[in-house]
């Protein structure tokens, strides 16, 4: 059996925040829905605010499969190629 102390640190991520939106006025969006049971529906109910309150557009919806698990890279890249801000959330 080996023993962590639950002081102890990993190792250093190096990892930043994406800067604020000046503005959410006609930005692209895109979803990113996690597999479980209606959060496509949910999802696309939030968006839908999105294009009536800033008159934004919902770009493609991404999916992954295990709502646990981080969505692939690819997705992201893709996502990040397509789009100004990605939504995501549980469904259930």
């Amino acid at each position: 059996m080996q023993l962590y102390a639950p002081t102890s640190s990993g190792p250093k991520r190096k990892s930043f925040r994406a800067p604020p939106l000046a503005s959410l006025e006609g930005l692209r969006i895109g979803i990113l829905e996690n597999g479980k049971l209606n959060a496509e529906e949910m999802l696309r109910e939030v968006g839908a605010l999105f294009v009536e309150r800033h008159g934004c557009t919902i770009r493609p919806i991404y999916s992954k499969s295990n709502a646990s698990a981080p969505a692939p890279s690819t997705t992201l890249v893709k996502a990040a190629q397509d789009v100004d801000f990605l939504i995501t959330g549980l469904g259930d």
